[in-house]
Order: C-alpha cells, then structure tokens, then sequence
C-alpha cells in the first residue's frame, strides 16, 4: 500500500474515532479578518476542522500540504472547494484518490464547513527564491494574463470566487500538472474553457517559468 493511501486510511481511522469532538480554530493574524469572514462563505469552520481531518491527511493539518502533488488549501474560497468537490463527485474533474473522497461527502452541510475551514486559514504563502524568476513574472502579470483572474501576486479577486482561486504560493508541481492537464484536455471543469486556450500557447519550459513564480509569492 503507498504511503499516501495509508495516510487516507490513517485520517478515516480518526474521523471515525473522533465524532463529534469539538475543536476549536486557531487564530490567525496574517489575514485581514473581514477577508477572511468573506471567503468562508456560509460554512462553520469551527465544524469543519474536526469533519476534514480526512483531508488534513493529505492536504495538511492546516491546509498546507507538505506532499507537492497534493494542493494547498490554506486560504482558498470556500466556494471555489466546493465547486472542485462537486466537480469530482459529478465526474467532470477526475482523480482515483479524490473522487473517491468526494463521493463520501454526501451531506451538503458537511461540506460547506469543511471548505470554511480551509478557507479561515491564512492564505498560502511559498518560497521568495522561486518568485525570483523574471519570465515567470511577465508571463504571470502580462503576457499570459494570469492576473487579471487570479489577482495580484495570484492571491485572488473577490471573496467567494467559484472560477479563478488562490494559487499564489501553490506547489510548483502541482500548477504545472493542472496546466499540463488543461492543454491535454485532461481537466475540462473550467466553465469558461479560458484555461484550457491558455495553456495550448504555453510550452513546458514557459509553464515551468510561470509555476515558479506563482509557487513563490
């Protein structure tokens, strides 16, 4: 069994153990909190800590994932979680591990405060040795226009944003597996099919270039 299904195993084994034990979120002070009282959206992330810990075992205790290929989710809007949910649940985003997940979170309340909680984090942050990358940046700002959706320093626009989330700070490897899957159309869950055109201009180094830079902010 791979070390990251046994780490799916091990969080099932605790949210069973656990139940209804009440957790309180820690308080936070990077992030402004009207911001954060924005993108939580409807959920209750007090509820959420103790209903994701089958998500913290691979997305992290805070939702930042220590695994590259496993996204963070420290900061995202909540809208923006639920969407991908749903979107792995109807099967018009795929993968083994997560659709497996999502199809367990039947309960629409549940779900709502698990991406609460993730949401009340502190937005994601990365390594400003990998922002240094002068091509990343202009491809990012301009010539592939991935600010005008995803924001400055890609911390996103408006709170509760189902369509272009947070990635500034993301894993370098997970931004280019999602580009790489947009242009092969392997992923096609973007409704304005913006993504996808994106990417078919970009070559791997320019999608290595860009990534860098966003894993960096």
């Amino acid at each position: 069994m791979s070390r990251k299904r046994m780490n799916i195993m091990t969080g099932l084994a605790v949210i069973w153990l656990t139940g209804t034990a009440a957790y309180a979120v820690e308080e936070h002070h990077g992030d402004d909190p009207a911001e954060v009282a924005q993108r939580i959206g409807t959920g209750d992330p007090v509820a959420g800590k103790t209903k994701s810990l089958i998500c913290q075992a691979c997305h992290g205790k805070d939702g930042n994932s220590e695994t590259p290929d496993c996204p963070k989710l420290a900061g995202q809007y909540a809208a923006y979680i639920r969407k991908e949910i749903k979107d792995f649940q109807s099967g018009s985003r795929r993968d083994p591990t997560m659709t497996d997940i999502a199809l367990r979170l039947t309960n629409e309340q549940d779900l709502l405060d698990i991406a609460a909680y993730f949401a009340s984090q502190d937005k994601m942050k990365g390594s400003n040795v990998l922002a240094k990358n002068e091509a990343g940046r202009k491809r990012f700002t301009g010539g592939n226009g991935c600010q005008t959706c995803h924001g400055i320093n890609g911390k996103g626009l408006a709170p509760n944003n189902p369509r272009a989330p947070v990635i500034g700070g993301q894993h370098k490897s997970y931004l280019v597996k999602q580009l790489k899957d947009f242009r092969s159309d392997a992923r096609t869950n973007e409704s304005t099919g913006m993504m996808g055109m994106i990417a078919d201009l970009m070559s791997d180094a320019q999608m290595e270039e860009v990534a860098s830079y966003e894993s960096g902010l």
